[in-house]
């Protein structure tokens, strides 16, 4: 690993081993989404904290540097029907050293309840991000990331509202969601910025509450997922933008802790070779 990559993978190791040490003192429930991107309608029950330590390495195309991107969420369930989360994330590029990237303040409301066939939730996030961000927790608009010296990215910061539609669809164990992500920079004109993710999985223990062991087939849930830029209310439309296809895979370590990863392909010229993004989840108790 180059030596300014290793700053960000030793916060994120820490971090990783500080949730393995108390994943004995908690208990909870339900098995993790496998997907990065898209997002279902799981909420965080009433009361309920869930934190996660995240990561997404890209492999960029001629003329940009490999960089590893950490994220912390925290996510609280505010009600059985309204949960919220923080985000903190950084990056470190080779050759080029690391840096705190800035922060997320996401809100999901899901006013129907889930006994619908298709099961809607609102996503209202604020982000105060430089344009040293590499997390990729969504794609919009058009064009690539900026691959400038990081001191240069890090001196640009962006106040930005985010939205999206959420459907999603459940039948026995599998999952189908659909979002729809418009994206408005309030520190800049340059019009509301479209994305989309769309994603099936399916947890092999058939959906029920919890998997029956560790080891087993049960204990795993696999998916794909497809996420991309849509252009902008200046320029809408596919030209120019990235779009990735990942294969996920989720595994149930216990009731209350998960690990998840996925490789998302570049499809276009303006997409990284490959996104890897690996996760560790943990819930805990009420």
């Amino acid at each position: 690993m180059p030596p300014s990559l290793r700053p960000a993978r030793a916060a994120v190791v820490r971090a990783l081993t500080l949730l393995v040490a108390v994943t004995g003192a908690a208990s909870a429930r339900a098995q993790e989404r496998p997907y990065f991107v898209t997002y279902d309608h799981h909420l965080g029950e009433r009361g309920e904290f869930e934190t996660a330590v995240s990561s997404t390495t890209g492999f960029p195309r001629a003329g940009g540097s490999t960089y590893t991107a950490p994220w912390l969420e925290i996510e609280y369930g505010v009600t059985n029907w309204w949960t919220s989360e923080v985000y903190l994330e950084g990056v470190g590029i080779a050759h080029d050293g690391s840096a705190y990237t800035g922060w997320r303040w996401e809100n999901r409301v899901r006013p129907w309840g889930t006994d619908h066939r298709v099961i809607p939730v609102l996503y209202l996030e604020y982000e105060h991000l430089t344009e040293a961000s590499r997390i990729q927790k969504e794609i919009v608009g058009s064009g690539g990331l900026s691959f400038e010296p990081l001191a240069d990215l890090r001196a640009e910061a962006a106040h930005e509202l985010e939205a999206k539609l959420i459907l999603s669809t459940m039948a026995g164990g599998w999952n189908v969601a659909e979002n729809v992500i418009f994206e408005k920079n309030l520190s800049k004109d340059e019009g509301v910025e479209f994305g989309y993710a769309v994603a099936v999985s399916h947890a092999l223990h058939g959906g029920l509450d919890a998997p029956p062991c560790r080891l087993c087939r049960g204990a795993f849930a696999l998916g794909v997922e497809a996420y991309g830029g849509a252009g902008s209310t200046l320029d809408f439309g596919f030209h120019d933008t990235s779009q990735y296809l990942a294969p996920v895979v989720s595994w149930q370590l216990y009731n209350h802790s998960a690990v998840k990863a996925s490789v998302g392909f570049g499809l276009t010229d303006t997409s990284d070779h490959a996104l890897l993004r690996v996760a560790y989840v943990f819930e805990f108790e009420r």
